[in-house]
């Protein structure tokens, strides 16, 4: 099966599973979904779901979260992961957009990595979700998964996002990697996965060197 056949097999269940993925994260636009965002790294979605209505309810603005302290920040996101570090990059952000974006989420890759705790995943997530721009965020789910299928070789995640690009439709990339990471979470693990009895794996994945 060729690379572009496993790709129309892999939209076609995918389709059928997530017919209309929603955005795991609760946002209520470009500013705190891009929060959200930044505080999903290394954290579950669920998890960041838990402590952002009180972060929001204290600001939900870039206005208003830079007149938060650091501390103040920290204080209410510590359950998340890396907490430290994300508070002082959340302050950091807030200030700038409202030094040089007037206050407003840039909708352009440079201005959005430029921002403190902002890479290419966050940027590519709040391009695709906020703005509706094509983009292929790849997390770890995505990562593991194009490998499995045998669409990518896993060196890196930008090998991944290159080779996915090349694979599928551009504009079925923003519902794609929505389409994908469910599918990772509920139907293709990490670890204790059967191939046999996964629904896409059994189909499109490799026969040797899987993991």
């Amino acid at each position: 099966m060729t690379k572009r056949e496993k790709a129309k097999t892999i939209l076609a269940k995918l389709n059928e599973l997530y017919p209309h993925p929603p955005i795991p994260l609760n946002h209520r636009d470009p500013f705190t979904l891009l929060i959200s965002v930044l505080l999903s790294a290394q954290t579950t979605d669920v998890m960041v779901n838990r402590v952002t209505p009180e972060l929001f309810a204290k600001a939900h603005t870039s206005k208003k979260m830079a007149k938060l302290n650091v501390d103040d920040i920290q204080s209410i996101i510590k359950r998340v992961g890396l907490a430290p570090s994300k508070a002082k990059a959340i302050a950091g952000l807030a200030q700038i957009l409202l030094d040089k974006h007037s206050g407003q989420v840039p909708a352009n890759f440079e201005d959005l990595e430029a921002l403190p705790g902002v890479g290419h995943k966050t940027a590519s997530v709040v391009m695709a979700q906020a703005f509706g721009m094509p983009a292929f965020p790849v997390d770890t789910h995505i990562h593991r998964l194009a490998y499995r299928w045998a669409l990518s070789n896993g060196k890196s995640v930008v090998q991944t996002e290159n080779d996915l690009k090349r694979i599928f439709p551009r504009e079925r990339w923003n519902d794609l990697h929505l389409q994908i990471i469910y599918f990772g979470r509920e139907h293709c693990p990490a670890r204790n996965h059967k191939r046999e009895e996964c629904p896409l794996c059994s189909v499109v994945g490799r026969k040797t060197g899987f993991r």
